[in-house]
């Protein structure tokens, strides 16, 4: 017979965790979601096909919500605490997410997060989710439960990806499939996510197979489009008109798909700058990668929309082009030097597209100004804390923005003659083409 109590003594699996035992195990997976953060966002310049880019940038975002919420509770279950120490005994774990920034190929990137690490998150945050308190941990069981979707829409997000990049560099194949193997045993080695106590292992040192990450010289572009420098001729000929009315449709669509030199740079910086500047940083540098991926579908669906082949569409690379090999901060500056340079015509292009009832790119044109509000401050402070951060005087924020401007005229100061006839060429057929459909849905 067991010993009898005084007290009230009921078995109740809820107890698992107390407090402290929770912030353990969410600041485990904050730091995994983390660095699935930076390594995405390093690789989104390597990656061609535009579904892709534009997609692996929404997983940054997403991915980076949820650390920010577990970062938050973290704070919450630790109160009055509001430090968040390295990640002690988790530290192997972490580096094996950490790993895959030195992936050997954009295959083999693709797969292993796909396949190993997302799935690894997956399995966690179920076990977690079906072992806690939804009652005492109810606020984490909200966004836990919202991260779990996601993470099984992004799980067959990258197995859709991965394929597609397999079917298009076949050779890559067994390269891939050997760099997975090797990070899903060195995940197993230390005991993976999981949520029972770190093993406390010993970092192991590099994955075989690894090639250290460096930032790509050129970016990857899709091959259905017109491949270029310059993607509009007022580019490279400022007598070219900007233009009006069908002209205007057509342009600006243009330069919203071309915005993916931004989500790019959007990539880079976040990564480059991740281990110098706060978190907030990251959190920033994510939403606005993101939002710049929204841009880049609004140009890319209006043109699809009316019709328009993309083997006829220019994608250029001359502002990505324009801070290649130089100090990453001009990444930040780049993007900061177009968001205020262009902002001011936003609001008036609206209304002249709502003038001529072209109601999708007055739509597009509308949300667009207010993501690059915010986009203007981020520039502004995140220029300034890195420039401070960097022992420089943050008031020099101007300077580097001014800098931007002039690598940008100077690279644009390279066009050939015969990028400059191409160019207007490509145009010209569009908007012809484009005056035929206007015609014929007249008729």
């Amino acid at each position: 017979m067991s010993e009898s109590s005084p007290f009230l003594l009921t078995p109740q699996p809820r107890a698992r965790w107390m407090r402290l035992d929770t912030a353990q195990l969410l600041k485990r997976f904050y730091f995994c979601e983390r660095m699935v953060v930076v390594c995405s966002a390093a690789w989104i310049p390597a990656i061609a096909p535009l579904e892709i880019k534009t997609g692996l940038a929404r997983c940054v975002w997403q991915s980076a919500e949820t650390a920010h919420a577990l970062r938050n509770r973290v704070f919450e279950l630790r109160f009055p605490t509001r430090l968040l120490e390295e990640e002690g005994a988790d530290q192997a774990l972490i580096e094996i997410f950490s790993a895959v920034k030195d992936s050997p190929s954009v295959s083999a990137f693709l797969m292993s997060v796909g396949q190993s690490l997302l799935p690894a998150l997956r399995n966690s945050y179920q076990s977690y989710l079906a072992a806690s308190d939804s009652i005492a941990d109810g606020p984490t069981h909200r966004f836990l439960s919202l991260a779990l979707t996601e993470k099984l829409e992004q799980i067959a997000a990258f197995e859709s990806w991965t394929q597609s990049e397999l079917s298009r560099n076949p050779e890559s194949r067994s390269g891939a499939l050997e760099w997975t193997n090797a990070v899903a045993s060195r995940l197993l080695q230390v005991g993976g996510v999981g949520v029972d106590s770190s093993p406390a292992a010993a970092a192991t040192g590099a994955l075989p197979g690894s090639k250290v990450y460096s930032i790509p010289e050129r970016p990857a572009r899709d091959s259905r489009f017109w491949p270029c420098r310059f993607y509009w001729p007022d580019v490279v000929d400022p007598v070219f008109p900007y233009g009006e009315g069908m002209q205007l449709q057509l342009r600006s669509a243009i330069s919203h798909l071309n915005e993916v030199w931004a989500i790019e740079a959007g990539g880079l910086m976040l990564s480059s700058f991740a281990e110098v500047l706060p978190w907030e940083w990251i959190h920033d540098a994510a939403r606005w990668t993101y939002d710049e991926s929204r841009h880049c579908r609004m140009g890319y669906e209006r043109l699809m929309a009316w019709g328009f082949d993309p083997a006829q569409i220019p994608l250029g690379t001359y502002i990505y082009d324009s801070a290649s090999g130089e100090d990453p901060i001009y990444r930040l500056g780049m993007l900061y030097f177009f968001e205020t340079k262009n902002i001011r015509h936003k609001l008036t292009r609206a209304q002249l597209f709502h003038a001529c009832g072209d109601s999708l790119s007055e739509h597009d044109m509308d949300f667009d100004w207010a993501d690059e509000t915010i986009h203007a401050g981020y520039g502004k402070h995140w220029l300034r804390e890195l420039l401070a951060v960097r022992g420089e005087d943050p008031a020099a924020h101007d300077q580097v923005r001014e800098r931007c401007g002039k690598m940008v005229s100077d690279y644009v100061a390279t066009a050939t003659e015969d990028e400059v006839i191409g160019i207007k060429k490509i145009a010209t057929a569009l908007m012809t083409k484009a005056a035929q459909k206007s015609s014929n849905h007249e008729e």
